[in-house]
C-alpha cells in the first residue's frame, strides 16, 4: 500500500495546530520535525542529546508531515487544510513559509519515519519521556519515566508548551489531588500527574483519535492505570471538583474555558494553562482576572508560557 505525504513547513508554534488541522483532515499519522525542538535537545541540562551522527534536522521553523491513505482523493481535501493554515493568524499564530508539497511514500517508509524524531528526553528534573520503541534504563531512583507512542496524537513533552506545563505540574502537585486533565492528546501531562502524587485523573479530549491514543499511552504506564479518559469538549458538561485544571491549548480557546473552569475548581484550587504565545498573554491575564483568578507564577520558554492561576475563596 502507497500513501501520499502532505509536508507543511511552517513556524514552530503553529505545529500542534497544523497537527490538528492535518488530523481533521483524515491524516492516518503526523510526525513533525522542529527546530526548537532539536534546539531544546541540544542544549537539554539533563544531559539527554540527540545523535547528531544519525539524526538530520531543520535549522528553523517546522516541518509537519502528515501520511493520507493513496484512496484519499486530495484534491478535496487539500484546499481545506490551506484554508485552514491560513487562518491561523488569526487566533495570533505564525505560519511562517506555509509552503505546502505533495509527495508518495511507501507504506515501510511512513510507519517509521517518524520515529527517528523521537528520543529519550529529560524534561524536569524527575521526569523522563521515553518513545514505545526505544530501550532506556532508569538512571537513578528519583527519576520517573513516562512512555509515549505519539505516533497518532500531539504532545511528546519535547515541544515548549508541554515542557512548561509539566514543569508547572511539577511544582504544584504535592500528592492527593483531583486533576482535570483538558485537550489531554497524548495523555502525557495526565500521566505526569500521577507520577507526581495526583491521587485523581480525568482526562478529556474533543478528537476521538487522541482519546484512543491517551487511552492506549495509560496502558503503557503502569501509575496511570486508573486515569479516567473519555471525550469532551473542553470542560462543558463536567460536574466534579478539582483541586488542579491543566490545559496545554491554544490562548483562544483558553479563553472560552474560563468560566467552567471557575465553576470545576474548588476555593484555592489551581489552573495551568500553557500555549500561550507573547501576544497573547497579557490577553489570557486580563481574562482571568477579571474572572477572579490571580496569577501566581509564569513560566517561559523562547517565545511560549504558562501560567499558574489560583482561585481566590469564595466569599
Amino acid at each position: 500500500m502507497k500513501w501520499n505525504e502532505v509536508k507543511v513547513e511552517t513556524a514552530s508554534e503553529a505545529v500542534e495546530a497544523v497537527s490538528n488541522i492535518m488530523m481533521e483532515a483524515g491524516a492516518s499519522g503526523v510526525a513533525i520535525e522542529d527546530a526548537l525542538d532539536v534546539e531544546n535537545f541540544k542544549s537539554d541540562a539533563y544531559g539527554e542529546l540527540l545523535d547528531k551522527e544519525n539524526f538530520t534536522y531543520i535549522e528553523e521553523g517546522a516541518l509537519v508531515m502528515a501520511y493520507f491513505p493513496e484512496t484519499t482523493f486530495l484534491p478535496e481535501i487539500l484546499p481545506f487544510i490551506k484554508d485552514s493554515i491560513s487562518a491561523l493568524p488569526e487566533f495570533g499564530l505564525a505560519i511562517g513559509k506555509n509552503e505546502l508539497t505533495v509527495s508518495e511514500v511507501a507504506e515501510s517508509d511512513w510507519a517509521t519515519a517518524w520515529k527517528k524524531y523521537y528520543h529519550p528526553v529529560r524534561i524536569t528534573r524527575f521526569l523522563t519521556i521515553v518513545p514505545s520503541w526505544e530501550a532506556y534504563e532508569q538512571r537513578d531512583e528519583l527519576e520517573k519515566i513516562i512512555t509515549l507512542d505519539p505516533g497518532m496524537a500531539f504532545g511528546t513533552g519535547t515541544h515548549p508548551t508541554t515542557r512548561l506545563t509539566l514543569q508547572a505540574l511539577e511544582t504544584v502537585l504535592r500528592g492527593g489531588e483531583t486533576v482535570v486533565d483538558v485537550g489531554t492528546g497524548s495523555g502525557v501531562l495526565s500521566i505526569a500527574s500521577k507520577h507526581f502524587g495526583a491521587k485523581d485523573v480525568f482526562a478529556y479530549d474533543l478528537d476521538e483519535v487522541a482519546v484512543r491514543a491517551a487511552k492506549e499511552n495509560m496502558d503503557m504506564n503502569p501509575v496511570a492505570a486508573d486515569v479516567n479518559v473519555a471525550a469532551n469538549d473542553l470542560l462543558q458538561g463536567i460536574d466534579l471538583q478539582a483541586d488542579v485544571i491543566v490545559a496545554n491549548i491554544l490562548a483562544d480557546i483558553i479563553l472560552l474555558m474560563i468560566p467552567d473552569a471557575w465553576r470545576v475548581l474548588k476555593p484555592e484550587g489551581t489552573l495551568i494553562v500553557s500555549g500561550i504565545i507573547e501576544e497573547k498573554k497579557q490577553l489570557v491575564i486580563d481574562a482571568m482576572e477579571q474572572q477572579g483568578f490571580v496569577v501566581d507564577q509564569v513560566f517561559q520558554q523562547k517565545d511560549w508560557y504558562a501560567i499558574v492561576l489560583k482561585k481566590s475563596e469564595e466569599v
